[in-house]
């Protein structure tokens, strides 16, 4: 009775306010979660997990030691899956990420990627841009692959110097922009020997996860693998 309640109070909502696809902008089925079916489907995926050596683990090598990277999908600016990253970091929809990583986790399941994880950690926002945003958005995505995978989520790294937006910056401003950023937390010292995912939304440059990545070197014996929702094309 009570789940038919929900479902009718659902629909009402959606008739008054439609939830949309942010891809294609048609309405939203009852039984349809943030993105159409059809969207669903056709995301772009970059299937990096299933490749040694991928793209993406060759644009880190020499630059930070890391056992495996992946992205979920490909990032194209102004392309229609775009607005997916852009309504989840400033539109707040972080619940849309959390969604779409646990949906990660289930369809990269064949690739074993997460296997031999034993902590997920996000990319930290300095404190003055999480007041004026009011969440993290790649906390939300690292906590979906928690959510789905059963692998626990900690917060290792404290951003500690504010800077301004990369969007605009080429690669050697976006490095500039953010050296000395980030420091370990307490929490840190529990990882000594474990191998920890590191979230993050979208890679472009690569200079915040290698930033972040040379940051948790400083645990003994860490490992550490890279997961980001989007990547732009880096080959």
């Amino acid at each position: 009775m009570l789940k038919t309640i929900k479902q009718w109070l659902s629909a009402a909502t959606d008739m008054v306010m439609p939830r949309v696809c942010p891809v294609c902008g048609r309405a939203l089925d009852s039984d349809e979660t943030w993105l159409c079916r059809q969207c669903l489907s056709r995301l772009p995926r970059t299937r990096y997990e299933e490749v040694d050596f991928n793209t993406m683990e060759q644009h880190f090598a020499g630059k930070v030691p890391i056992e495996r990277a992946t992205a979920y999908f490909f990032y194209e600016k102004g392309a229609p899956y775009a607005s997916i990253l852009h309504d989840i970091k400033y539109h707040n929809l972080p619940k849309m990420g959390r969604w779409l990583t646990a949906r990660a986790v289930h369809d990269m399941a064949g690739s074993r990627f997460f296997d031999g994880i034993d902590a997920v950690t996000a990319v930290p926002l300095h404190r003055s841009k999480l007041a004026q945003r009011g969440y993290n958005q790649s906390e939300y995505l690292a906590r979906g692959i928690a959510d789905a995978s059963g692998i626990p989520y900690i917060e290792v790294l404290k951003a500690v110097l504010p800077h301004s937006t990369q969007t605009h910056k080429g690669a050697l401003e976006r490095w500039q922009n953010i050296q000395g950023n980030y420091v370990l937390k307490k929490e840190a010292a529990s990882l000594a020997g474990k191998h920890i995912l590191l979230v993050d939304d979208v890679i472009t440059t690569g200079a915040t996860l290698t930033v972040c990545a040379t940051a948790l070197q400083a645990i003994p014996s860490i490992k550490i693998s890279l997961f980001t929702l989007a990547a732009a094309r880096l080959d």
